[in-house]
């Protein structure tokens, strides 16, 4: 049986706490789960009430909560390609610093980007859909600064063509409901405001349409959200443009899930909160609806 693999994420974060307090409280069979970590870091952080299996990476460094060091990036980035490796049924993350990851010399955007560099194949392209319940919101462009963002026509026809597929695979809804993001303020005002509307996403909306997506022409996202839940999904064009909206909803309840490659993997919404690491206090409610995604 192929089991979900866990990572703890970032040593000195509060990844592996979560992990703890949300595994104790499924109760998680340890046929289903396989955790990526070290023991010592399991160890400080707290207890599992089951005996997991363990993958240990090595970890020399001592455990120091709110800390950002090249030990705890090296450790996140090997465990995250451990995960890669292993043919797990699906992976779930705890959050990682990129800091320490550059620190380390892993130069990369996030845990996202590893992903798609290890389990990648034939041109697939690992993309970002965050989920809260039936809030659901993709990202068509990732970790990028807002000044260095570029969408094209056949972007955004490929991103929402294979986000209908996974709509249909994962979430049985064969004929989903889409909601697109205008990419400028009042989605352009007929070009008054730019011309990405008018020269890339309403000519890309009528492609869409001839291969039977059911979505709109591009609305401003200043009140789309407001009626997000008529949607099976809304499309966002950058980073903050999705992401504002439903982590003010839906909090620690938000999952990260990567979709685009053979194997999903999710992730709280949040990040390592290295101001609480080590106290005790971390909320594992993300953690928990990561892992209930894939089970």
């Amino acid at each position: 049986m192929r089991k979900i693999a866990i990572t703890t994420g970032d040593p000195n974060g509060i990844g592996a706490e979560i992990t703890i307090k949300a595994l104790n409280k499924l109760d998680v069979p340890c046929e289903n789960i396989l955790l990526i970590s070290n023991k010592k870091i399991l160890d400080f952080y707290g207890k599992l009430n089951r005996e997991y299996e363990i993958v240990e990476i090595p970890y020399n460094a001592d455990v120091e909560p709110g800390r950002i060091t090249k030990e705890a990036g090296e450790f996140s980035f090997l465990s995250l390609k451990k995960a890669c490796e292993i043919g797990a049924k699906a992976i779930v993350t705890a959050p990682v610093a990129k800091n320490a990851l550059h620190l380390a010399g892993h130069k990369f955007n996030g845990q996202t980007e590893i992903l798609q560099k290890f389990l990648a194949h034939d041109n697939q392209l690992a993309e970002m859909l965050f989920v809260a319940g039936k809030f659901r919101v993709l990202l068509l462009t990732r970790h990028v600064a807002l000044k260095d963002i570029v969408i094209t026509k056949d972007m955004v026809i490929e991103k929402i063509l294979n986000l209908k597929n996974f709509f249909v695979k994962h979430f049985g809804i064969s004929d989903p409901k889409f909601a697109l993001c205008g990419f400028n303020p009042h989605a352009g005002e007929d070009g008054i405001l730019g011309r990405e509307e008018i020269d890339i996403l309403i000519p890309a909306v009528a492609e869409l349409r001839k291969k039977g997506v059911n979505i709109t022409n591009p609305l401003p996202a200043d009140t789309l959200f407001i009626k997000a839940m008529n949607y099976d999904c809304c499309i966002a064009n950058y980073h903050d443009q999705g992401l504002i909206p439903i982590k003010t909803a839906a909090g620690d309840r938000t999952v990260n899930m990567t979709i685009g490659l053979d194997i999903i993997r999710t992730s709280p919404g949040h990040g390592t909160a290295f101001d609480i690491a080590g106290k005790n206090i971390a909320d594992e409610t993300g953690m928990i609806s990561a892992i209930k995604e894939v089970l």
